[in-house]
C-alpha cells in the first residue's frame, strides 16, 4: 500500500512539475479546506 501511494505521489508531481515543497504546502492548504468544511458543516 505504502509502494502504490508514493507510486501515485510521484505521478502527480511529475504531471503538474511539482516540488517536494509545493506538495506540502498543497497538501496543507488541501487540509485546512477539509478542515473548515467539516467544522461549517458539523457545527450547526
Amino acid at each position: 500500500m505504502i509502494k502504490l501511494h508514493k507510486k501515485y505521489i510521484n505521478w502527480w508531481k511529475k504531471k503538474f512539475n511539482l516540488s517536494d515543497y509545493s506538495m506540502l504546502w498543497l497538501t496543507f492548504i488541501k487540509g485546512l479546506i477539509i478542515g473548515f468544511l467539516i467544522y461549517h458543516f458539523l457545527s450547526i
